[in-house]
């Protein structure tokens, strides 16, 4: 009986260290909790998401209209929605400091362009005085020529004396200095005359644009929409005062936009200019091209404007809430899978593959490379035709391997 005691204890002992060298049974896992997806091979196209973006005016198809002026709103006659066309009246302004400037703008114009006649006038005149001068000088002169030449005949047939024949050629010679400078005189005052009218024009068009600014500025107390569109935005009211460069009004071309996307700045190291793009308005999906990166980063995003190469569908006006993908790079015949829910580009994941029955899943190494919104590439760890787990699968992380059930 003692030797059938003591076999019976070594039994249990070693019964006791086989059961204590048993591992513990896999975890169950409802088979409808988990997101698998299987390894695939073929082309990848790395894509980037926007977190938000919207759609807003293209800068040339975009008008802001500045106060030119101090004034105060008397009349709002477009409320922001409405269709308006370039010489649509959105809004009335007054500034009468303005409108007494405009008239001692006019005053000022009137009287410089009096000066300009009058001094025109004298000017005038005294030339044609000069003009009489220089007329009876070179009347005498040609007498005084003629004089002497027929002195000179004379003198040679002895008719006259040498004496009086050198008076007349003396008087001819006189007579020939002093027209020339008389006619120096006349070209000189010519010249006179259009530099002192210079000035006097210069006067007149100096009053002249000051005369048409002001008359430009109270046009501009009219707020015209400049171009046709929809009126976006008034922020003003009846009685309110404007300070010169205060905006008015916006006014956009609502079938001309572009799309302005937020794109993390951890995502936008790639973006180029130039790559195609897809933008979502929630009613239809329009293709775009990458236009303009902004250099600077605002709240951990990037913006990134997009040209719309497709026709806007129903709805689509300015501020509307857009979604965006930008197409970075095509790879060609490389081996990818679903992005996992906890997952980086170029890392060492562990993830779950499913055995080929589909009872179970083990935990893999899996190196990862290049991803997209929605694929990853696969470099090693899975093979063509596997089948992983891609949901979090973080409740499980101190097992390697799960039963499905």
């Amino acid at each position: 009986m003692a030797i059938w005691a003591g076999v019976a204890v070594v039994v249990i002992a070693l019964l006791v260290l086989a059961v204590s060298r048993l591992k513990p049974a896999a975890p169950s896992v409802d088979r409808s909790t988990i997101w698998p997806d299987t390894v695939k091979r073929g082309p990848l196209v790395r894509q980037v998401r926007a977190s938000t973006g919207s759609l807003v005016p293209r800068e040339d198809r975009l008008r802001l209209i500045p106060a030119e002026t101090e004034a105060t709103v008397t009349r709002i006659l477009i409320l922001p929605g409405a269709l308006v066309q370039p010489n649509s009246v959105i809004m009335d302004l007054t500034n009468p400091q303005l409108d007494q400037e405009a008239l001692n703008a006019s005053l000022a114009l009137k009287a410089a362009q009096s000066d300009y006649h009058n001094t025109q006038i004298k000017l005038q005149n005294d030339l044609m005085t000069q003009k009489a001068s220089a007329a009876t000088v070179s009347a005498d002169f040609s007498q005084a020529k003629l004089q002497a030449q027929t002195d000179q005949a004379l003198y040679g047939l002895g008719v006259i004396s040498g004496l009086t024949y050198k008076a007349s050629q003396s008087k001819a010679d006189e007579l020939t200095t002093r027209n020339k400078i008389e006619d120096d005189r006349l070209a000189m005052n010519e010249k006179v005359i259009a530099s002192q009218l210079s000035v006097e024009q210069t006067k007149v068009d100096q009053a002249l644009a000051l005369y048409r600014l002001k008359q430009e500025q109270l046009a501009a107390l009219h707020v015209t929409a400049g171009i046709a569109g929809v009126l976006v935005d008034l922020p003003h009211q009846v009685g309110e005062h404007v300070a010169p460069g205060t905006t008015l009004a916006k006014v956009v071309q609502p079938d001309q936009l572009k799309a302005s996307l937020k794109i993390a700045e951890t995502q936008a190291r790639d973006i180029q200019i130039g790559q195609p793009a897809s933008i979502d308005t929630h009613n239809g999906v329009i293709p775009g091209r990458v236009t303009r990166i902004d250099p600077a980063v605002m709240n951990g995003t990037v913006t990134v404007d997009v040209e719309l190469l497709g026709a806007l569908p129903p709805g689509a006006r300015p501020d509307l809430s857009v979604d965006g993908t930008i197409d970075l790079e095509r790879m060609t015949n490389v081996i990818f899978v679903g992005r996992p829910a906890l997952g980086n580009e170029n890392a060492t994941l562990s993830l779950f593959k499913i055995d080929a029955d589909g009872k179970g899943a083990t935990r893999v190494p899996v190196k990862v490379g290049r991803a997209s919104v929605n694929e990853i590439q696969v470099i090693e760890g899975l093979k063509e035709g596997d089948t992983v787990i891609l949901s979090d699968m973080s409740r499980w992380e101190t097992v390697d391997r799960i039963r499905l059930e």
